[in-house]
């Protein structure tokens, strides 16, 4: 019996041994290897250029290869979808955009609930429209624009590079506030809508800066206003539309980074603070102001709070344009 035992006493201790080090041994530091990050629009428009930026600056404050995976389709809605479904390890992230939150209202059977299928980390950076005309229209600002709009109800057009965009929501906003008529023309991308604004096919446009600035500042389309609650740096003599009496008329696009839910609060925690860090850096902010961004970087509980007051804004324009999704 005491064999038995002694032999029993043995095998207990080397179970112990065996468990130990698990026991004892820390977590593993996040990352051990290499990010995702998925931009679910395809390659070469602002959005995978501002993408491509994030991934650049959190490869460098989180010591490991973040790389931008492009899975476009269904206005954004593909690779969100895609992102929100992958493990919670924090290695693969999202970058979701304004036309999310649009899409929150436009295409509520999509398949992505951008207030319940991922986790937000930041709003990383916002970008303002600029409402610009063909220079052959005789409006010189926005008062003027409406004035013509009056004067001629109907007879106006405006072009977006898509129904449901912030750039067709923004020109819905304005019929709004106004109290004016015009015609939308929605076509396939913003490269289309501008060539044919400048062309003069069109009259009115709201586009994303980085897009349609360089016309402006080339002459070949005249700026009345941006949508940013304060002017732009990237040109400053132009009015916001706030200055230019619609009091708390704010539209455009923004950036930011999500987690897929369930990843632990750690490691959100640490995208937060070296997305942050970044983003203080005098070379991100000249990146993002080069493509007409305002670097932001909130808390994770100030952005849940932002994304909220953007669905809730875009559905009342939705709602009150009757846009519907193409």
């Amino acid at each position: 019996m005491r064999r038995i035992i002694g032999i029993a006493w043995k095998v207990a201790a080397l179970i112990a041994m065996a468990m130990a080090p698990a026991a004892f041994a820390q977590p593993s530091a996040y990352p051990e290897r290499t990010v995702k990050l998925i931009v679910p629009f395809p390659p070469g428009g602002v959005t995978d250029i501002v993408g491509r930026i994030i991934a650049q600056r959190l490869s460098e404050g989180l010591g490991q290869t973040v790389y931008v995976e492009n899975l476009g389709g269904a206005a954004g809605t593909i690779g969100a979808a895609s992102a929100a479904r992958a493990r919670p390890d924090g290695y693969t992230l999202l970058m979701a955009t304004a036309t999310h939150a649009i899409n929150a209202t436009l295409m509520p059977n999509a398949g992505f609930d951008i207030q319940k299928d991922v986790v937000p980390v930041t709003l990383v950076a916002s970008v303002p429209l600029l409402l610009a005309v063909n220079p052959s229209l005789p409006a010189n600002d926005v008062q003027g624009l409406v004035a013509l709009a009056k004067k001629e109800p109907g007879k106006l057009n405006f072009a977006s590079g898509s129904t449901g965009s912030a750039s067709h929501l923004a020109g819905e906003m304005l019929k709004s506030a106004a109290g004016i008529d015009m015609v939308h023309v929605p076509y396939k991308g913003g490269g289309p809508a501008l060539q044919d604004l400048i062309a003069g096919h069109v009259s009115i446009m709201f586009e994303n800066m980085p897009s349609i600035l360089p016309y402006v500042q080339s002459g070949q389309l005249r700026g009345l206003a941006v949508t940013s609650p304060k002017r732009s740096s990237a040109i400053p003599t132009l009015p916001t539309m706030i200055e230019s009496g619609f009091p708390g008329f704010e539209a455009g696009s923004w950036y930011g980074l999500f987690a897929p839910p369930g990843t632990p609060p750690e490691v959100v925690e640490k995208l937060h603070g070296a997305m942050v860090k970044a983003l203080a850096s005098p070379g991100m902010r000249t990146q993002l102001s080069k493509q007409g961004a305002e670097p932001i970087g909130n808390t994770p509980q100030e952005f849940a709070a932002f994304i909220r007051s953007e669905v809730a804004k875009w559905a009342r324009v939705i709602q009150v344009s009757g846009a519907k999704a193409d």
